[in-house]
């Protein structure tokens, strides 16, 4: 049995420690923040809840791998909503929505279409190709595809691996069309990773479970502690003393030293790599991928409204155009709203949250992070930004007009405290056109028995791929130990000792 040490939990973190202690080790999980579950997190604010992190979960349909994996790690996902369309992108002259049903999401695109059929054509096979490469296959999404429908299927993505979202959506002639591809993700990301999305919904795969971000956290934490394993939260950790080329302990904020066989670096790369232990033994792959200026960073600004209205106005993810004089102020075009009517009690009896969302570039990331040094001057930037978001709401649905009230907003500072990332980006990489998702192997080269298990790992991140990047490290772990271990003497040190 190896001593497993794991610094962040995460939904990284809390995957590699359950499979660490279904292998038979004994994992210890340090966690800086009160609660495990890192981005998977929520608040309350004056009544309501607030849901930090999942707009979608992919991995909610019984017959993929992603869906037994999350069930392997304890999340409970008999009970997962999945609305009629995943998002919904408005303009003045119409709305056109991601429709769960393909045929329909085609039939809305052709009543938009101004001479676009061949590449709406083009288009909707692509996504039906995606669908059955993710492994979905059949048009009720309740059968896995086989190997021999995916490489059927796989040469109609090829026309979009080398194109940008933008690039896809000059493609077409349609205004509507075109401002519906880009409202979901910027024009750096690879059209390929729209088409995943798209594909993603349209197999019933992208629900969200019951509950939302903290009951999936729960889930998790709750699965690892059930399996034997301990976590230790609002302490974070300090350093890894390396020698010998091993890892030989962890040293905490409160003065405690944790010896490990292994240790698991399950936080953001740059709260590890010249904090935890030199900045030379990040591994290349990440090295290049941060030195590459077309895997952009990004993170956002978002704002909660309470509505005294028992009902919205909308349904999902409603996209809206920022209004010309607004968009130097956020650095992006879009507005997305967010309702919850899914969730009865993330708001008082009678009442509804709303919740917006600006993405924002990494200078305007930059300059909210400075800005958050002077606290007065930060408060008020928010309150202004909130008002602004405040009042495109209300020219979108006047009735609303003061029923509307601010509970609360955060912005890449707010990350950048919470996740360590000098950005505030809560997400991995954005994927180029021309790229193909790949997973840095959790080895850290020159620390023979040290892991990686971050979303950072292969882009864009995520739960999925954090989850992934868990499992991996802690099966490396196993691995290893089954070759090199012999068997424990009476005298070996315990995992938890004070200095």
């Amino acid at each position: 049995m190896a001593r497993i040490i794991i610094i962040g939990g995460g939904v990284a973190g809390l995957a590699a420690g359950i499979r660490a202690q279904s292998g038979g080790h004994d994992a210890v999980i340090v966690e800086r923040h009160a609660s495990a579950g890192g981005n998977l997190t929520g608040w309350d604010r004056d009544g309501y809840h607030i849901d930090n992190c999942i707009h979608w979960l992919t991995g909610t349909n019984p017959v993929t791998q992603q869906y037994r994996t999350w069930r392997e790690l304890g999340v409970p996902l008999d009970r997962v909503y999945q609305g009629d369309a995943l998002y919904t992108y408005a303009t003045d002259s119409g709305s056109l929505a991601l429709s769960r049903d393909i045929d329909r999401l085609e039939r809305d695109l052709r009543a938009y279409s101004r001479g676009d059929d061949r590449e709406i054509t083009r288009l909707t096979r692509a996504v039906r190709a995606a669908r059955t490469v993710c492994g979905v296959s059949a048009g009720d999404n309740h059968r896995a595809a086989t190997a021999a429908e995916v490489v059927r299927h796989a040469p109609y993505l090829l026309p979009y691996l080398m194109m940008s979202t933008g690039q896809l959506a000059d493609r077409f002639r349609s205004p509507m069309i075109r401002g519906f591809l880009r409202s979901l993700l910027s024009d750096c990301f690879g059209a390929l990773a729209l088409l995943i999305v798209f594909a993603t919904y349209c197999a019933d795969n992208g629900g969200i479970p019951a509950g939302s971000s903290c009951s999936m956290a729960r889930a998790m934490e709750e699965r690892f502690r059930s399996l034997g394993g301990a976590l230790l939260c609002g302490v974070g950790a300090d350093s890894v003393e390396i020698s010998g080329g091993r890892a030989r302990s962890v040293t905490l904020a409160d003065g405690r030293r944790l010896y490990a066989d292994d240790v698991v670096l399950a936080c953001d790369p740059a709260c590890a790599f010249g904090r935890l232990i030199p900045a030379e033994y990040l591994p290349e792959g990440l090295r290049r991928r941060y030195a590459d200026q077309r895997r952009r960073l990004f993170s956002s600004f978002h704002c909660a409204f309470g509505c005294e209205a028992e009902k919205p106005l909308f349904s999902g993810d409603l996209i809206l155009d920022l209004p010309e004089r607004l968009r130097r102020s956020f650095g992006t075009d879009y507005l997305i709203l967010r309702e919850f009517s899914h969730e009865p009690s993330f708001a008082p009896k009678g009442k509804s949250l709303i919740q917006a969302m600006c993405f924002c570039t990494r200078e305007h990331s930059m300059r909210l992070i400075r800005l958050s040094g002077e606290r007065t001057l930060y408060r008020a930037e928010k309150e202004l930004l909130s008002s602004m978001i405040e009042g495109v709401i209300k020219e979108r649905f006047p009735s609303l007009s003061g029923r509307l009230r601010c509970i609360d907003s955060w912005t890449p500072a707010t990350y950048r405290r919470f996740t360590g990332a000098p950005t505030g980006s809560y997400l991995g990489f954005t994927l180029p056109a021309g790229r193909i998702p790949t997973m840095i192997p959790p080895r850290i080269k020159g620390v023979a028995n040290l892991y990686l298990a971050t979303q950072w790992q292969q882009e864009p991140g995520g739960l999925p791929t954090a989850a992934s990047a868990g499992i991996a490290a802690a099966q490396a772990i196993c691995h290893a130990e089954e070759k090199r271990r012999a068997p424990r003497t009476k005298n070996a040190q315990p995992v938890l000792t004070a200095e």
